[in-house]
């Protein structure tokens, strides 16, 4: 539950210290510029609000791990959802309202998810989690996020070491593939999750192995 505060908490600074041009630029998701990852992020801490407050008494049906399902497609931002977002980013008009948003519903999600009893259980999806394994399975969302938050902008801080050790370790538990020792934390979740094409070096190195990418969360 640290490593979530403190993924989430590196991420919304990340946005809050944005120009109005970053926001235009390109995200690593494809299809959307960065003001409209932000809007999917506020949307996420929506989720994650009324997640916490879903309880369950049922035993859990999944976990950290087993919450994440894999496609076999990136997506493409053509998505009825993913267009959607898009509208509603533009909706915003002024880019510091945006980040008002986030920062404003984004700390009460960080908030929500300090005070949750990590042995209790709550229903997404269909599915029951205990709070720690729900918020242990968001370190992947926001990891993930953040890299494509500055996918095409250098100068923004990506996420922390940590976030991204344990994001790999995630990844190759969910998809059952380990990386190979070359490949840095970052590059796996990249190149795993097909947000980066392998170098060559890279795609020779997961031939050896037999390993296939990329693995799509969702």
């Amino acid at each position: 539950m640290e490593l979530f505060t403190a993924s989430w908490a590196s991420l919304r600074s990340a946005v809050a210290d944005l120009a109005d041009d970053d926001l235009l630029q390109p995200s690593g998701c494809r299809g959307w510029l960065v003001r409209d990852l932000v809007c999917h992020l506020i949307i996420d801490a929506q989720d994650v609000l009324i997640t916490l407050a879903t309880p369950e008494e049922a035993e859990p049906t999944r976990d950290a791990i087993t919450y994440w399902e894999i496609a076999s497609e990136p997506p493409t931002g053509e998505d009825p959802l993913d267009a959607l977002t898009v509208r509603l980013a533009a909706a915003y008009e002024e880019p510091w309202l945006l980040k008002f948003h986030l920062d404003d519903l984004g700390s009460a999600a960080g908030r929500a998810a300090q005070l949750a009893d990590p042995t209790g259980r709550i229903g997404t999806k269909d599915q029951v989690l205990t709070v720690a394994d729900y918020l242990d399975a968001y370190v992947v969302e926001w990891t993930l996020h953040h890299l494509d938050l500055v996918a095409r902008l250098p100068h923004v801080p990506g996420p922390a070491p940590e976030s991204a050790a344990a994001s790999r370790a995630a990844l190759e538990q969910i998809t059952g593939t380990p990386f190979p020792d070359s490949f840095s934390d970052v590059d796996a979740l990249l190149v795993g999750t097909g947000r980066r094409t392998p170098t060559e070096t890279e795609q020779a190195e997961l031939d050896r192995l037999g390993l296939s990418v990329p693995h799509v969360l969702v």
